[in-house]
C-alpha cells in the first residue's frame, strides 16, 4: 500500500491546484460586461440571426460512428501484435470476432437511424402512366429544313 502513496499524493495535489485555480480566477478576474463583449464574434461579421440552439441528431450519430470505429482500430493494433505470440490464438480470434460483431451491430444501428443521410430528403413521385400511343413521332414537333432556314 505504501508504494501507491506517491500517486495518491500527486492526485491530491493536482485536485487542490485545479480547485484553487478556479477559485482564484473567479475571485480575482475583473467582471465588466458590455454589449460588445457579450455579442458572439464571427470573424468580424455582425450576426444577423441567432445561433442554432441544438445540434441535429445526425451530428451525434456520426460522432458515435467515429468513436466506435476509432475504438476498434485502437483495439486492433495491439491484438495484431500479440496474436501469434500467445499460447491460445484461438481465444484471441474468438475475442476479436465477438468485438467486430458488436461493432458491426452498432454500425447497422447507426445506418438504420440515418447517420449517413446528410442530403435533403428524397421524395419520390409516382410516375404518371405513359399511354402506348405516345411516341417520339407524336410528341416532338418536326421542323422541315425550309422552315428552319426561314426562322433564322
Amino acid at each position: 500500500m505504501t508504494q501507491y502513496l506517491p500517486i495518491l499524493a500527486l492526485f491530491i495535489v493536482a485536485a487542490l491546484f485545479a480547485g484553487l485555480s478556479f477559485m482564484a480566477s473567479g475571485l480575482l478576474a475583473p467582471y465588466r460586461p458590455t454589449d460588445a463583449k457579450s455579442a458572439p464574434y464571427e470573424c468580424g461579421i455582425v450576426p444577423d440571426r441567432e445561433p442554432a440552439e441544438r445540434f441535429p441528431v445526425r451530428f451525434y450519430l456520426v460522432a458515435m460512428l467515429f468513436i466506435i470505429f476509432d475504438i476498434e482500430i485502437i483495439f486492433l493494433y495491439p491484438w495484431a501484435v500479440i496474436f501469434k505470440e500467445t499460447a491460445s490464438p484461438m481465444f484471441l480470434l474468438v475475442e476479436m470476432l465477438t468485438f467486430a460483431a458488436t461493432v458491426f451491430v452498432a454500425f447497422i444501428y447507426l445506418i438504420s437511424h440515418g447517420a449517413l443521410d446528410w442530403g435533403p430528403l428524397k421524395r419520390l413521385r409516382p410516375m404518371a402512366p405513359i399511354s402506348p400511343a405516345r411516341t417520339s413521332e407524336s410528341t416532338v414537333r418536326r421542323i422541315s429544313p425550309v422552315a428552319r432556314d426561314e426562322a433564322a
